[in-house]
This record gives structure tokens, C-alpha cells and sequence, in this order.
């Protein structure tokens, strides 16, 4: 049976969950208490760049299983269900900010009526949804509801096909109250089409589901820096990282994914969720030792970027650096704890002159340095005139960068290949001087 759900936030895991629970066929209204934000989506601009994205929200739009409004107390008032999909940033500690949660908690309370499923979509600390739930509970002691922990595993640049096709679908809730079990029956309507292509469903308590996802992230955030921590030393030694990379991926113990070599992790996930991990561990009295070493060894790869520019040109100063690649990843516009701030920032601090490119980050990155870099429309325009060229995302474009026409339009002859993106010895050939990742 479809469900009357409300999306509190429409940012990137709340937009996306909103348009993939309609394209199921509930009724789904998203909400935001930014007006202009709202207007847009209600139009069809997705907002944020995601594959597939746009489509899907226009086609749920114009079927009338999906709308957008900033009365959220009203559109609660109206749901069966309320998936909670705000931001919980890090504080300076590495905890979690959960300011914008306790808001929307605010307009649960006065907004749910009759029996209402409140679902966490959010990455919160363990024991969070615990909390939710004493919260509401003393707030409208009369009220009749249930919290469930519905952590979310959606790569960016690959959000949609994750909904859609995602690995195993986590549901944690109260296992322990009798209400709990109407929420699990709520849970599986909305997931049914899920569960008709024998998608792996973790049915777990509320603790259970929410260190599942820091778990994973973490564990892949460790993955990460550890063959970047082995292709340092394949340079000091003179060995090849992807022949160690490859080979180490034939083992199914091991698996091949995430253990590509660059300029370390970013994005709104890895960098979060390991800190908030580790003030866990902190905060129980857990040693979180290899998760702790893991943050300071991401921080020190993205430097390390710099470092090669620095060494490579004989010193920035003075000298036109080009950056192709500011988003962490390619595919998507998210700059968030992305590698090209730190290494960016580095090199104006030691007197560059930078000049960027990304298809998709720029006005994200320009919210961020303002007039302090130089903003390109084309990689080549980025180029002309650069002493050194620094590659810090794998876009598609990057991979297939004319070397020899960026060589030409080159002032210097230094090119710092933060993804190992290139051909090395194609780069030689047309006269760079060519310094990789592992190589």
C-alpha cells in the first residue's frame, strides 16, 4: 500500500530519497524552509548534479507522487511517515552537530498525528535514534510513534542506481516496544519493490543500524588510506602501486574496490563519519586507534599533493599553478572536505598564482575562494599560460586531456597527476616532466 511520507531537508541524500520513495509509488512531499530552494525543485531543477536525477523528479512531479513546500508542520500533519534527512556536520571535537535535527524534532512534535513512523535517514552518533525517540515521546507524551534508523549508502555520482539497486537495505527499530512492529510493517509497504527484487534486507535494533554505517564508511575510509599510505611507499622504493593495487584485488578476501591511489578521501561522508567515530570510541572509553590514524593519514596525502608541486617546480612562488579538478570525486558538484581545498589553499599560502577548471564544481569552489583563485570554463584556458599543471579529480575529460596542445599552451613544463589519471609515459613523450601517485 503506498504511504503519505514527508522528507525533512532537501539536500543531497534527502533529494534523492524523496524522488526515489515516490518513484515507488508513495506520496512523497519534501520540505525546506529555504523558499527559493523549494520553488526550484517544484519547477524540476534538481538543484544539486546527480545522473539520472532530474528525470526521475520530473516524472514523479508531473504524476503527482511528489511536491515541494516549506510548510512542514503541515506536510508532517498529512504523513504516515517522516524520513529525517538534515545535515549533521562535525564539530570541532569530530562530534556531530545536531542542531538541525533537534529542529526538525520540534516540528515532529507539533506537527504528527495519529500513529507516525519517524525514520532517521541521517548519519547520526550511536545511540542518537534512541534519544529521538525519549525525545518525542516527552514532548507529546500523548502521541503514538515509532523511530526507525534507515542509514543511507548512496555514492555520489551513482545516488540513483544506489537507490534503486543498493546492496542491502538497513532498518533498525524499536524491537523491544509493541508499536515497533507496526513500524516494520509500515517499512517493508514502503520498500516493497525492494524487497520484489530480493534485495538483502538487516532488520537490527536502533544501535545496531547506526554503527553499521559508521562501521562501512569507515572501514572503506581505512581501505582508502592504506594504499595510499602503500603507494607513498611504492615511490621511496621504486615499486608500481597498480600492479600491487591489481594484484592485491584478486584476493576476494581484499577485493579490488577502493584502492585507488591519489590525494585522499573527501566528500560529505568518509571525513564525518570517521571523526564522529572516533569521538565515539572517546566518548565510551574505546580505543579507536587505527580510525584515529586514518584522519591524520588522509589529512597528510592531500599535502602531500602540494608538496609534489612545490618540490617539482622548485618552488611555487611567484609561479601560475593549474588545478584541473576541484569536486572529490568525479560525477557529482560536491566539494565538501575535498583534497583540491587543501592542496589550493597550500599553494596560495607559499605565493602561487592558481587558475581552475571543473565541469561541474566551480561555482561550489567559488563560494568558497571567491576571487582568490582564477575560474576557467575549459580545462585548456585553465592551462594556458601555467607552470605547472596539478590533476586532482578523474573526470572522463582529464583522462583524455590533448597533451600535447596542453604542453604547448604550458609556460613550464611540470605536471603533477594527483590520480594518476594519465598516461606516464605519453606525458614524457610530448615533454612533461611527469609525477604520479604510487609510480
Amino acid at each position: 500500500m503506498a504511504q503519505r511520507i514527508t522528507v525533512i531537508g532537501t539536500g543531497y541524500v534527502g533529494l534523492v530519497s524523496a524522488v526515489g520513495l515516490a518513484d515507488f509509488g508513495n506520496y512523497v512531499t519534501g520540505v525546506d524552509i529555504d523558499t527559493a530552494k523549494v520553488e526550484r525543485l517544484s519547477a524540476g531543477d534538481t538543484v544539486i548534479f546527480e545522473h539520472g536525477l532530474a528525470e526521475y523528479q520530473r516524472r514523479n512531479l508531473d504524476a503527482g507522487r511528489l511536491r515541494f513546500t516549506t510548510d512542514i508542520r503541515g506536510a508532517i500533519n498529512r504523513s504516515d511517515i517522516v524520513f529525517i534527512a538534515v545535515g549533521t556536520p562535525d564539530r570541532e571535537d569530530g562530534s556531530a552537530d545536531l542542531s538541525f535535527l533537534e529542529r526538525a524534532l520540534e516540528d515532529i512534535a507539533a506537527g504528527a498525528d495519529g500513529f507516525t513512523v519517524v525514520v532517521t535517514k541521517s548519519t547520526v552518533p550511536v545511540g542518537t535514534n534512541r534519544w529521538i525517540g525519549e525525545e518525542l515521546r516527552r514532548r507529546r507524551p500523548e502521541a503514538e510513534l515509532s523511530v526507525v534508523s534507515n542509514p543511507e549508502f548512496l555514492r555520489e555520482g551513482r545516488a540513483i542506481h544506489d537507490f534503486f539497486h543498493p546492496d542491502r537495505l538497513v532498518i533498525g527499530y524499536e524491537t523491544e516496544r509493541p508499536e515497533g512492529a507496526r513500524a516494520r510493517e509500515r517499512m517493508e509497504d514502503v520498500y516493497r519493490a525492494l524487497y520484489l527484487i530480493e534485495t538483502p534486507m538487516v532488520w537490527c535494533n536502533l544501535e545496531t543500524a547506526e554503527l553499521i554505517k559508521y562501521a562501512s564508511n569507515a572501514f572503506l575510509a581505512t581501505k582508502i588510506t592504506f594504499i595510499n599510505q602503500m603507494a607513498n611507499l611504492a615511490e621511496a622504493c621504486g615499486a608500481d602501486i597498480h600492479a600491487v593495487a591489481k594484484t592485491m584485488g584478486m584476493d576476494g578476501r581484499i577485493s579490488s574496490k577502493f584502492l585507488h591511489p591519489g590525494p585522499g578521501y573527501g566528500g560529505s561522508c568518509f571525513p564525518k563519519d570517521t571523526k564522529a567515530i572516533a569521538n565515539t570510541g572517546s566518548r565510551h572509553g574505546v580505543t579507536m586507534s587505527v580510525i584515529e590514524e586514518v584522519i591524520a593519514a588522509n589529512e597528510q596525502q592531500k599535502a602531500r599533493i602540494a608538496d609534489k608541486v612545490e618540490r617539482l617546480t622548485g618552488g611555487v612562488s611567484g609561479k601560475n599553478v593549474a588545478v584541473l579538478g576541484l569536486a572529490f570525486k568525479s560525477e557529482t558538484d560536491d566539494v565538501r572536505e575535498s583534497p583540491a581545498i587543501t592542496v589550493v589553499e597550500r599553494l596560495l599560502s607559499w605565493g602561487a598564482r592558481v587558475s581552475v577548471h571543473d565541469p561541474q564544481a566551480l561555482a561550489n569552489f567559488r563560494g568558497i575562494f571567491e576571487d582568490r583563485v582564477s575560474y576557467h570554463e575549459s580545462e585548456f584556458a585553465a592551462i594556458e599560460g601555467a607552470d605547472c599543471l596539478v590533476i586532482l579529480t578523474e573526470w572522463n575529460e582529464y583522462r583524455n586531456l590533448d597533451l600535447a596542445r596542453a604542453r604547448e599552451l604550458m609556460a613550464g613544463d611540470a605536471l603533477v597527476d594527483g590520480r594518476n589519471a594519465l598516461d606516464p609515459e605519453q606525458a614524457r613523450e610530448v615533454g612533461f616532466r611527469y609525477i604520479g601517485v604510487g609510480r
